[in-house]
């Protein structure tokens, strides 16, 4: 028959894969960012699922800066996401049988993440079934041995087929090739599995055929549909007249997953009411639902059922199993047997890191999205039942969003100041017993904002400097502190402008940015300014930057540099002040008080009064502390009427500095007495800052003259100089010079007795100078560099010498 060549099967199932992707392929639609599409299985890599951008509202730019994705758990990764079309396409063949088995129906699940922000979507693709299998059976050749005896409507159980396809591919008729003996009965199981059973609808004659050969037929619902062919081999025996009959018609029993090979499942027993061979009763698996049986065995003559095979819950949850019993005579019975697997606790929770933003600013809101992480127990129940944690002390919480997806979320304001790092670790527990967990590791760094100022070491600082210091010197350092890191924590100082006794501050101080430390621009007078008040900013490097003021207060210290001024006596030079003290003054009497003042201050500004000199030490005293001139003795009339006291005022400096003050004292009872005495001193006096006035004149006299001398000197010997050497760089003849009057008197070649003459000579002609003279007249010649063969005469008053006596003077 056709539908039994695979060949056949393959190429329908070939040429109708391109036309079910267009009839199955559709959105079901997206609600809160899920969608689902259904697809064939068994699809060409690369093709189309869906539109993903459409479908969810994403725009093409958003999945590429997004950097969308597929998360999933699977091992395989079945399907692709072209972000720069937004689709999604098969990455590689999907087989439904494969992926789920009997499970109905049939899907994949998987989430499309984005990032900045973080953005979930779960895609959820169905798989269809397409008939791409067809019924088979377990063996090749069914083997019956019925007795002649079989009454007519005996049952006999085949073997059933296993389509793994779903729905309305699966197995859905068998077919009997035409026999008179046999009829072919379709049931179901309550799970929907058909098998067939033959009915005996006419006697057997063991003599007339002793063997049948029939054909069983099992056709799927696909179009085109497929089948699986089974050959039932039919040995007549000879009369057994009771079938085996189980106790029960349904075993039900549980094992454990994981249970260890040879765990006992359960028994069946069947009996026999015939005797002997036939009533012997044999045990075997039909093959009912794919590899339930290979997990199984079973004692063929005991009944007992064990196990052969792992057995995973997250796999298969129940398996049904019919067992056959035959008897020697080839009749049988047939029952279920449900074995439900029990779940344990065998799987741990399994953490994946969908997105981590390993640095976050400090200055984040709560509630921020730190990480998205999806968790999965591949366990069910309660052992799939799974909780998620972190250490309560830490300022984060764990918030679910999708199913098996969790968002870590900052639970309040960081500070990275106060701490700059976190090391998370996120614990994934299931409800298991005992319970399983698992554990990630997650470290987060808080960067810095600038969200503090920088903080001064005091609110206040003072210092001292002592006047008259060197200008560029430093006074002291202030220093702040900021919390913030790097650059938000780079300070640099400035001084606030400000006036001080109307001058800027900055002109008396001045700040290093970078060190804080202060330094005097100027040389500082306690007399005029006594202390500094101004204010110093701290500013860090942040933006926009933070700052912060301290209050500087610099004390001026004051030093000894200036001395005692005398305000009485008033000291003149042109008039002469006299104290009269009477002849008839006591012990003690006051003559006078010199009054002195220091502008320094301290013990710089303690005077103390000293009598230096005294005419006559005997009569006067001063007081140290007040200045007060007093006598010490009674007054005689052989004390002198001019007495001349001097008067030294010291400070207390450390060294002192002092002042002299002179007090003319007359010691008279008269008033014309003291005045004649003292303009005798005023004359003398007079007469001698007369003199001195005039010697010092004449000496000024004296070194202007000298000066002059030496200038006009110096000037003659450099103008002198120059003429030489102009004379002796240009290149002019020597031309012969005969003075006037000359004769040459028989060769003698000598002048005139009236005249004399000087002759100054060098090695060189062209430097030589000529002067002549005569009593009561002075001639000059000069040669001049600046004319050839010319003489240049000066003369101071007319002579004989004018008159062209010489050819020379003719000629020119």
């Amino acid at each position: 028959m056709g539908i039994q060549q695979q060949p056949f099967r393959k190429r329908l199932m070939c040429e109708t894969t391109t036309w079910l992707l267009f009839i199955f392929v559709f959105m079901i639609s997206t609600i809160r960012g899920q969608i689902r599409y259904s697809v064939p299985e068994e699809m060409k890599e690369g093709s189309l699922i869906g539109n993903v951008a459409q479908d969810l509202g994403l725009d093409l730019r958003r999945l590429r800066s997004g950097r969308a994705r597929i998360v999933s758990g699977e091992t395989s990764q079945y399907t692709e996401l072209k972000a720069d079309k937004g689709i999604l396409v098969v990455k590689e063949r999907i087989d439904r049988e494969e992926l789920c088995g009997d499970v109905m129906p049939c899907s994949l699940s998987f989430e499309i993440i984005l990032e900045n922000p973080i953005e979930l979507h779960r895609v959820t693709v169905e798989i269809l079934d397409i008939n791409d299998h067809a019924p088979t059976f377990k063996s090749n050749v069914i083997k019956l041995e019925i007795s002649e005896s079989a009454t007519v409507g005996s049952h006999f159980d085949l073997e059933s087929a296993y389509d793994p396809d779903s729905g309305i591919h699966s197995l859905q008729n068998y077919v009997l090739s035409p026999d008179d003996n046999f009829v072919l009965k379709q049931l179901s199981n309550a799970d929907g599995v058909r098998f067939a059973v033959m009915i005996l609808q006419k006697p057997l004659d063991r003599e007339l055929n002793p063997h049948l050969s029939l054909k069983l037929i099992a056709v799927d619902g696909g179009t085109p549909r497929r089948s699986g062919t089974v050959n039932i081999e039919i040995t007549v025996l000879d009369v057994n007249d009771n079938p085996p009959v189980f106790n029960q018609s349904l075993y039900k029993a549980t094992v454990a997953e994981n249970a260890p090979i040879g765990t006992y499942i359960t028994t069946v027993n069947a009996s026999d009411a015939d005797s002997g061979s036939n009533g012997l009763v044999s045990y075997t698996f039909s093959n009912v639902k794919g590899k339930s049986a290979e997990k199984f065995e079973i004692d063929s003559s005991s009944g007992k059922i064990t196990v052969v095979d792992n057995i995973d819950f997250e796999k298969d949850k129940k398996y049904e199993i019919r067992v056959i019993a035959k008897d020697q005579g080839g009749l049988s019975d047939a029952t279920k047997v449900v074995v439900e697997v029990l779940d344990i606790n065998d799987n741990a929770p399994l953490i994946s890191i969908m997105s981590f933003s390993s640095i976050i600013s400090e200055d984040v809101s709560p509630g921020t999205t730190i990480a998205v992480f999806n968790v999965k127990d591949a366990d069910s129940e309660r052992n799939g039942h799974i909780t998620c944690s972190i250490d309560s002390n830490l300022p984060f919480k764990i918030q679910s969003s999708l199913t098996d997806y969790y968002n870590l979320l900052s639970d309040v304001a960081f500070d990275r100041e106060t701490k700059p790092e976190y090391n998370i670790t996120i614990t994934a527990t299931d409800s298991g017993s005992p319970p399983l967990s698992t554990q990630t590791n997650l470290h987060l760094k808080i960067s810095d904002v600038n969200d503090n100022a920088p903080l001064f070491t005091k609110p206040k600082y003072s210092a001292y400097v002592v006047e008259n210091n060197v200008p560029g010197g430093s006074i002291f350092t202030v220093s702040a502190r900021d919390h913030d890191w790097n650059q938000n924590a780079r300070i640099s100082y400035f001084i606030d402008d400000a006036d001080v006794s109307g001058s800027s501050v900055s002109s008396f101080v001045s700040i290093n940015s970078e060190t804080g430390v202060i330094h005097a621009v100027r040389s500082f007078d306690y007399e005029q300014i006594k202390q500094l008040n101004f204010k110093v900013k701290a500013q860090d490097g942040g933006s926009p930057p933070l700052s912060s003021n301290a209050s500087v207060i610099i004390f001026i210290q004051d030093q000894n540099d200036n001395h005692p001024q005398v305000l009485y006596p008033v000291q003149s030079g042109g008039s002469l002040v006299a104290e009269m003290v009477p002849r008839s003054a006591d012990v003690g009497y006051l003559v006078t008080k010199v009054v002195a003042v220091d502008v320094d201050s301290g013990q710089n500004a303690w005077l103390s009064y000293k009598l230096q000199k005294a005419t006559d030490r005997a009569l006067f005293e001063v007081g140290l502390q007040n200045g007060e001139i007093r006598t010490i003795r009674q007054v005689t009339d052989k004390d002198a009427v001019k007495q001349r006291l001097t008067v030294i005022v010291e400070d207390n400096g450390q060294p002192s500095r002092s002042a002299t003050v002179i007090v003319n004292v007359a010691v008279a009872d008269s008033f014309p007495e003291v005045l004649s005495e003292f303009t005798e001193l005023t004359h003398d006096k007079e007469y001698n800052d007369n003199l001195t006035f005039y010697l010092v004149l004449a000496l000024a006299v004296v070194s202007f003259l000298f000066i002059t001398c030496l200038v006009v000197i110096i000037s003659v010997k450099i103008y002198r100089w120059r003429q030489s050497r102009i004379l002796y760089h240009s290149n002019l003849p020597v031309i012969p010079y005969y003075p006037p009057r000359y004769s040459d008197t028989l060769g003698t070649g000598t002048l005139p007795h009236v005249y004399n003459y000087e002759v100054c000579r060098t090695t060189d002609s062209r430097k030589s100078d000529c002067k002549f003279g005569r009593a009561g007249s002075q001639n000059v010649l000069i040669m001049d560099p600046s004319s050839t063969g010319t003489m240049q005469r000066i003369q101071s008053e007319k002579s004989i010498l004018d008159e062209p006596d010489s050819p020379l003077e003719v000629r020119s």
